[in-house]
């Protein structure tokens, strides 16, 4: 039988690291603010395209 074989990753350095804590305090930051905001009316379904910097309209995904 095939098993798993996935090597080592290898050890992320310090600054990776921090990287990584500043983008996931980042985003709860935003998730945060997001809960603050009144109830949209008429609005779209779904979490707030704008929340990665894009949006889609019609499958068609332009950036500002």
């Amino acid at each position: 039988m095939d098993e798993d074989k996935t090597e080592p990753r290898k050890p992320l350095s310090e600054a990776a690291k921090r990287a990584l804590a500043e983008a996931e305090a980042r985003r709860a930051a935003m998730d945060a603010a997001l809960k603050d905001r009144p109830k949209e009316i008429n609005g779209r379904d779904g979490p707030e395209p704008v929340r990665y910097g894009d949006w889609e309209v019609g499958g068609i995904a332009t950036d500002f």
